[in-house]
Parts: structure tokens; C-alpha cells; sequence
């Protein structure tokens, strides 16, 4: 048998198998299934269909010499997945060692008790989770089979609910209530959700997780025998893993590509976000030359959307990130690290941003190759030297942050606490900032740590935009860019620096000026602004020149501020650098000054604004300008 088939062609024969169930007749695999779309079917029948759909005869399993090798190979090369079919024995003791578990969870649910130690932690290939609720007893206790990345506040997972009021046991297609999950369950249109049963049942809505699909629904008082129950609990777990079988396919196969902004501009376009090939340049050369990047300017500027738009295209799914707005009333680190429990010894209190979750799962070896990004919104709402002065410290070593001391300790949900985290090579921070009357000023140890971007919007922006004006929709961009993580943590990790001696005389001018105000900057500085150059010419074709304006801007000019009579003198010199040699200059001509005269245009503009401020307001600063 040497016939040749496409992808396309073998979907299309399954969409036929699906149409015609009738198909399956007589056909059903004793042994092996071919997974597609959470869906099983009979792999040499898919072979049969697509064989006749082309005009020739139906095969059997007897026209592969009687071998699974050369179908399955077929199948596998056009990336479908076959897995054996799951057998259980019940003699084998193994097989319901679970139940005893949850019939103790059933009796611990109707006491005070909330300790969840005592059990399992897996099953199945499933992670366990099990809740008796926070700090009060819940209604709805419940306990979770997870598959990485699923959580039980964002994703999908067999559960069992224990609806106490009603002595009602319900095996569940669960799905999670705090975050939308970015895969969603393939059931049969049959499958009633439990808001659904309750209103049929009960005549009111269920206290809590409605949304989620019942597989079974058991009297507590009156429960089936143990065979039952752990044939019921295997069958939603086989089908929970059929779930990712694809998604586990397209993850290995992904090619690993090489990082393009180009790409990521074209994909941005298609969303309906309009930002200049230069931002995207510097905005990705930033995160890969430090991973602490803060964005300011013009409220409503995009600040907030090229950081998401970003995380959402290079991350391959929304375990990744966490976009965290920062409150006025963050006055310490615990809104991102959490705290010990000083009440219960054994317990950690993590924060409800997620932060510190992200930060643990960021640290795994397996995660490695894989970005996390934390998005601080409005940063600087609050101190942040108060809440982010543990980041700051560990930011360039491999210091770590002490969390608590003494013995182990587990979050609300079971989960092991480590004493310490530090910074993971793969964690990314970016925040974003607005200044008025609300906020606070940064520090020069916050902006000498990052690199700063501004935002503005000129007329040629507005009129781009409303010459076409087109709604957002940030879903278009999700994982399109996954394919080429793992080359941009390379790329992050290379802190190999250029050495040319152009940009040394250049920076040595600004040294000298800046060090008349105080703000002159040291071998930190100096060695980020070699290695954003080198990370600009990485993505891009930018001259000397223009790599030289952006590194002037984002890691100079930022700690540039102070009175009109301390800072005047030095705006002048600054300004008179960003000129050719041999010009004048004077800020009531400043309009009359040629573009072809001017070295380096985004800096030179800069400068000009705050020097028009501080005219204005006796004072000036480079986030208020």
C-alpha cells in the first residue's frame, strides 16, 4: 500500500466521519485511536475514507499487511497523534485507591477541618488539588485533576463538587471562574451544564460554578460502589488528556524560528494597533538588553497595549504573564510576594495578582526557554521603592529575596512555598507610567535600573489612524509568535557588548555635561548603553546615528531634572551635542533650527521640551515633559 495522503485530505475524511456516523459501523479499532480535536476515531477507517474519497477502493487493516506500522506512521507523519485505548483492571488493587480518598474528603467537607495534607498530590498524571475553602469553610469544597498549564483560577479540569447543602456529589468538566481559560472543553451538545440542572432540579441558580459540564451527579447518601466511581473519574481524565493531544503535537512540532520584529509589526497591524517600526525596535531590543523595561508618556498613548500585544504574541499561552495594576495603596512588597501566615506557622499567604506564582514557575528548569512577563500597570501610583525595593536589590545579581524563615510552608491551595525566589533569567518586568497629579516621581535608582521609553503621538499617528480608523482585537496575536521564545531568551542572554570607538567618544561628551548637574551616569549605564545598540542593529538596519539617539534617550536623559537655575546651562550643552559641530543655538530660535543640522533628532526634541518647561515652571524633569 503506497498511497499518499495529505493533512488536508485526511481531515477532510474525518469532517466526513463526522457527518456520516453510520461510517463507523463495523469499523471500531479494538486496540488504538486517532486523535483529533479532543475526538477519537478509528485510524485505518480515516486511511479508508480519504482512500475512496479519491476515487478508489476502502482499506482495511489486511491491505497494510496485517501491520499498524505503515498506517500509523502515515497518520503521524501528518501530525495526528494515535494512542492506545485505556484499559482497566479491577483486580489490579491500584486502580481504586483513590476512591478511599474521597470518601475522607466527603466525610472532612461536612467538619471544621480545612487541612488539605493528607492527600495526594497525583493521579493519574494529573495533578491534585483539594479545598475545603480559605480561611472559612466553603459551601462547595471541591477537588481538581490538573494537567500543566491548567490552574484551578484559569483553565479546564475534571473536579468533583460537593454541593453540601443539596448531598450532592457532582464529577465535573470543570472550568475555572476567575480567568477565561485559553482552551476550552470539546463536548458532546448533550452535556448539561450544572447552572442548567440546578434551574431544572432546584429552580434557582447554583451558588458557584455554573459554567462548569456534569459528567455524573451522585447521591452522597447513597454513593455506587468503588468500581464505579473510579471507572467514572478514569473516563473524564482520559478524555480531559485527549483535550491537549493536539495542542501537545503543534508545542513539539512548532519549528523554533528566529526572533522578528518585522513579523511581530505585520501581526500588531492585522489586530488593529498602529505603532512605528522604530518603537517595536527599541521597545523588544529593551526587554532583551534588561529585563526591566518602563514605558511613559501620553496617557493613552499604547503604552499598555504594545506591552500586552507582545506578551500575548511571543507567549504560547496566558500561563506566561500576568498584567498586574499596580494600587495606590501598595505601601510594602506583600502585593506581589504575599506573606507568611502569622497565625498558622505552616502557611503562606500568596498575593492575588499571581505575581509571586509566576515568578516560582518562571524559576523551573523545564521552564526555562519559555518568557514570563510581569506587566505592572501604572506603575507609580504608589512608592515604588516601597513595594518593588526587593526587585531592585536582585536585579543584577543572583541574590535572592527571603520570603520567611524556619520550617516549610504551603499556600491555601497545598502549594509548596520555597523560603527564597530570585530573579529567573526569563522573567520580564515592564511597567507602565502616567504622571499627574496621582503619582509619584521615580527615584534615579528606579530609572538608572531600567530603560525607559516614551510614548508620544504626533499629527502624521492621528491622521494614520483616522484615515482608517479599525477596532482592537488583541486574540488575533495570540501565540503567533511562540515559534520564536526560545531564540528571544538567546538573545536576552547574550550580554556580549559592542566595542567601537564612536560610541565611546559620544558618550564620554554627555558624561562630561552631565556630571555638571549630578546626574552623570557609571559603568552600569555605560555597559547597557553598548548592549542596546548592539540589540537595536540585531533586529534592524539603524545607522550609528539613530542607535546612538535612542540609547541617549532612554538611559540618559531620564535622570536629567532640576530647577531652572541649576539645569538651563546644561540643556544648552546637551542640546548643542545633538547638533553638528560648529552650530548655535538658542531656545527662542530653536523653530529655525535645519533638520539636516541636527545629530540626533528624538533626543534633540526631547530636550527642547524640557527646556520650554522648565522656562515655564522653574523647574523640569524628563517623565513630567
Amino acid at each position: 500500500m503506497n498511497q499518499i495522503f495529505t493533512r488536508e485530505e485526511l481531515i477532510n475524511a474525518i469532517q466526513t466521519i463526522d457527518n456520516n456516523p453510520s461510517l463507523k459501523s463495523g469499523r471500531h479499532s479494538s486496540t488504538y485511536d486517532l486523535i483529533y480535536n479532543g475526538k477519537k476515531y478509528p485510524p485505518i477507517l480515516v486511511l479508508s475514507v480519504a482512500n475512496t474519497s479519491k476515487g478508489n477502493k476502502e482499506l482495511t487493516l489486511a491491505d497494510f499487511g496485517n501491520s499498524v506500522e505503515i498506517p500509523f506512521k502515515i497518520l503521524n507523519n501528518n501530525g495526528f497523534d494515535i494512542l492506545k485505548k485505556k484499559t482497566i483492571d479491577f483486580d489490579d488493587n491500584d486502580e481504586i485507591e483513590f476512591i478511599s480518598q474521597l470518601k475522607i474528603f466527603i466525610d472532612q467537607a461536612n467538619s471544621k477541618n480545612l487541612k488539605t495534607k493528607n492527600y495526594v498530590s497525583k493521579y493519574l498524571g494529573t495533578k491534585v488539588k483539594v479545598s475545603f475553602g480559605q480561611g472559612t469553610a466553603a459551601h462547595i469544597p471541591w477537588i481538581s485533576f490538573l494537567i500543566e498549564p491548567n490552574k484551578t483560577s484559569e483553565g479546564i479540569y475534571p473536579v468533583y463538587l460537593y454541593y453540601k447543602e443539596y448531598k450532592l456529589l457532582i464529577l465535573a468538566y470543570g472550568v475555572s471562574e476567575s480567568e477565561i481559560p485559553s482552551v476550552q472543553w470539546s463536548l458532546p451538545e448533550n452535556v448539561q451544564s450544572i447552572k442548567v440542572y440546578f434551574m431544572e432540579h432546584f429552580s434557582k441558580i447554583p451558588e458557584r460554578y455554573g459554567a462548569s459540564f456534569i459528567h455524573k451527579v451522585y447521591d452522597v447518601n447513597n454513593l455506587p460502589n468503588e468500581k464505579v466511581l473510579e471507572s467514572d473519574l478514569i473516563e473524564i481524565i482520559e478524555e480531559y488528556k485527549l483535550q491537549f493531544s493536539d495542542s501537545k503535537i503543534e508545542k513539539v512540532t512548532m519549528k523554533e524560528k528566529k526572533l522578528s520584529t518585522k513579523d511581530f509589526q505585520t501581526d500588531i497591524l492585522e489586530s488593529g494597533l498602529i505603532f512605528s517600526e522604530t518603537l517595536i525596535n527599541r521597545f523588544v531590543s529593551s526587554l532583551v538588553t534588561k529585563p526591566f523595561v518602563l514605558l511613559t508618556g501620553l496617557s493613552g498613548s499604547g503604552k499598555t497595549k504594545i506591552a500586552q500585544s507582545f506578551v500575548q504574541w511571543i507567549c504560547q499561552d496566558k500561563s506566561q504573564f500576568k498584567i498586574i495594576p499596580v494600587g495606590a495603596d501598595w505601601t510594602n512588597r506583600e502585593p506581589l510576594l504575599g506573606y507568611p501566615n502569622g497565625l498558622v506557622k505552616e502557611e503562606y499567604i500568596t498575593p492575588d495578582s499571581g505575581a509571586l506564582n509566576l515568578i516560582i514557575t518562571a524559576a523551573k528548569s523545564e521552564n526555562a526557554n519559555k518568557p514570563y512577563f510581569l506587566i505592572l500597570d501604572e506603575m507609580n501610583l504608589s512608592h515604588v521603592e516601597r513595594y518593588f525595593a526587593d526587585f531592585l536589590s536582585i536585579m543584577e545579581s543572583d541574590d535572592r529575596i527571603n520570603l520567611y524563615t524556619g520550617n516549610e510552608r504551603i499556600d491555601l491551595e497545598g502549594n509548596t512555598i520555597p523560603n527564597e525566589v530570585f530573579w529567573p533569567k526569563n522573567l520580564f518586568i515592564i511597567g507602565t507610567v502616567n504622571i499627574d497629579e496621582t503619582t509619584y516621581m521615580f527615584s534615579p535608582k528606579v530609572l538608572d535600573r531600567a530603560n525607559t521609553i516614551e510614548f508620544r503621538v504626533d499629527s502624521s499617528d492621528l491622521k494614520t489612524f483616522f484615515e482608517k480608523p479599525k477596532k482592537v482585537d488583541l486574540s488575533l496575536l495570540e501565540g503567533k509568535g511562540a515559534g520564536m521564545a526560545h531564540n528571544f531568551i538567546e538573545i536576552a542572554h547574550d550580554k556580549e557588548i559592542l566595542n567601537e570607538e564612536i560610541y565611546s567618544l559620544t558618550f564620554l561628551k554627555f558624561f562630561e555635561e552631565l556630571k555638571k548637574v549630578g546626574a552623570e551616569f557609571g559603568y552600569r549605564t555605560a555597559t547597557e548603553m553598548l548592549l542596546l545598540i548592539k540589540k537595536l542593529k540585531t533586529f534592524s538596519n539603524l545607522s550609528d546615528g539613530k542607535c546612538l539617539d535612542i540609547a541617549i534617550m532612554q538611559k540618559l536623559l531620564p535622570k536629567l531634572h532640576g530647577s531652572r537655575s541649576k539645569i538651563v546651562k546644561v540643556l544648552d550643552a546637551l542640546i548643542l551635542l545633538c547638533l553638528k559641530e560648529g552650530q548655535e543655538f538658542s531656545i527662542a530660535k530653536c523653530d529655525e533650527v535645519s533638520e539636516s543640522n541636527i545629530i540626533y533628532p528624538i533626543s534633540y526634541e526631547k530636550l527642547i521640551r524640557m527646556y520650554k518647561n522648565v522656562l515655564d515652571n522653574g523647574f523640569t524633569s524628563y517623565a513630567e515633559a
